[in-house]
């Protein structure tokens, strides 16, 4: 079936992951090398699995202003195109990746970012990872007072409450405007000789500062610093502002201080395994959440299979701790997206069969251990258990690296309705019998703190992670969405 919109580019989602939470953008940016351009795209092709949507560029030369590229797809089937990066000179660039939310309105080009804005000292471009929880009221706020915007991103707020500001410089504007800004926030800009990054107090959403030569980079992932051979320096802290020019790093803490919440499941899924957050190797951090799943849940079976790739470091450290033989049991098609880009309705009949194909031979006659990331709507957990079944398996017990979704995000998160979420609805048992497994146990909200370092588990009283999509407990009110309708989780 072909697309419905020419530029709609659902068709293109892997099959095998529609089932998962999604992160919807990264961000990107590099200063004081030469073709910069180019080092970004090298940086959102190391980000793309933040973002599969669309990617988008701006940059600045000296000599001929500012240049900007934004196209929908693959990085690689498009910033690698030397015709286009010709057109992005500069020693100053700075790059976005998006991911479409699910079931909305076909995506539009000038939804997609970065976003430029001429201001009366100078042009100045944006690129945003995060939410606006009070964008819908700031948008009505704007558009009353004269504002026209050019787009529905919830991002192009900043640019027009940057346009009012008094302030006077483009960074002193950004700060005024942020001061506005309720949610998740992880920016970086630019304007003609700085590059600018942003965090939100809470630290929701990550950003990390490295080094490249004489230039310095900006990256939502330290992965994206290791394709450029670039030094990881440090992580840009909760509520700082750093500007980076000519004469090196300035940072500033414009935002009143509060204790920090980054997103807990950064740890469990957004990130690439090759990632430090924190300090921590999001490996190691997978790794140790199978561990602690093993201590919870045990259960006797023959071999313990990870559902590829996002299980994985997890089924590793649920079969060292349980004793339990690790194998892949179930082989990834890493091919299919590029195969299928116009299938037909019966080979979407398919599902998750198109990217996921069962190992028989060492799934037959055994009790099998799949070890997940999540459990979201349950629909692809039931297509992976019959594929199981029908290879022969005696018994299926699903062990869960993170715990019950029952909550959706609203801090740059593509998330279902909270009552499409299978935990919103079922209890454990429930949910085991709707997916009609032997077992099903998920990680406590305590063992997932445990496994990203906290000795004693969550702090429930001052909880050290945003874990909303867990708890309910959202650290800011997403008061957009009260105002049509969502009812918060009541006070315990």
């Amino acid at each position: 079936m072909p697309p419905a919109h020419p530029f709609d580019t659902s068709y293109l989602r892997d099959v095998a992951d529609e089932d998962k939470l999604k992160e919807e953008c990264g961000v990107y940016g590099v200063i004081g090398v030469t073709d910069a351009a180019n080092f970004v795209a090298l940086g959102l092709h190391a980000l793309q699995h933040r973002g599969q949507e669309a990617g988008g560029i701006v940059c600045h030369d000296p000599e001929q202003g500012f240049n900007s590229a934004r196209r929908f797809g693959y990085v690689r089937d498009n910033f690698t195109k030397q015709s286009l990066m010709e057109t992005l000179p500069g020693p100053l660039a700075i790059g976005h990746v998006r991911y479409s939310t699910s079931g909305g309105k076909a995506p539009q080009i000038r939804d997609v970012q970065p976003f430029f804005g001429e201001f009366a000292m100078g042009g100045a471009a944006i690129a945003h990872n995060g939410n606006i929880t009070n964008a819908d009221a700031l948008r009505k706020e704007l558009i009353e007072r004269g504002s026209i915007f050019q787009s529905s991103s919830d991002t192009e707020c900043i640019i027009h409450l940057m346009a009012r500001s008094l302030q006077r410089t483009i960074p002193e504007r950004m700060e005024d405007a942020l001061r506005r800004v309720e949610g998740a926030f992880s920016i970086v800009a630019m304007t003609r000789t700085k590059l600018i990054g942003v965090r939100d107090p809470l630290g929701v959403r990550p950003l990390v500062l490295g080094q490249v030569a004489d230039g310095w980079v900006l990256s939502s992932e330290t992965c994206a610093l290791d394709i450029i051979g670039a030094k990881y320096v440090r992580e840009v802290a909760p509520g700082e502002m750093v500007v980076i020019n000519g004469n090196g790093v300035e940072s500033h803490f414009p935002f009143r201080p509060q204790k920090p919440r980054s997103c807990i499941f950064e740890h469990v899924y957004f990130s690439r395994p090759d990632s430090i957050i924190g300090q921590r190797s999001v490996y190691e951090t997978r790794r140790q959440i199978g561990i602690e799943l093993a201590r919870e849940a045990p259960v006797d079976a023959d071999i313990v299979c990870p559902v590829p790739d996002s299980g994985t470091p997890a089924a590793i450290g649920f079969s060292h701790e349980s004793g339990i033989p690790y194998a892949m049991g179930i082989i990834r098609n890493q091919y299919m997206g590029r195969t299928f880009i116009e299938p037909t309705e019966q080979i979407r009949n398919m599902g998750v069969r198109l990217k996921l194909n069962v190992n028989r031979a060492l799934i037959k006659d055994k009790r099998v251990i799949l070890v997940d990331d999540s459990v979201v709507r349950g629909t692809t957990s039931r297509k992976i258990k019959e594929m199981i079944l029908d290879a022969g398996a005696k018994e299926v017990h699903f062990r869960i690296a993170s715990p019950p979704t029952a909550w959706p995000c609203f801090y740059g998160v593509d998330t279902p309705k909270r009552e499409k979420l299978l935990a919103a609805t079922m209890s454990e048992e429930e949910m085991r019998e709707h997916l009609n497994v032997d077992s099903l146990r998920f990680i406590s909200l305590d063992g997932l703190y445990r496994a990203v370092g906290e000795e004693s588990g969550r702090n429930s009283a001052c909880p050290q992670y945003c874990d909303a999509c867990f708890s309910g407990e959202y650290p800011v009110i997403p008061s957009d969405q009260v105002e049509q309708g969502f009812v918060l989780k009541a006070a315990e």
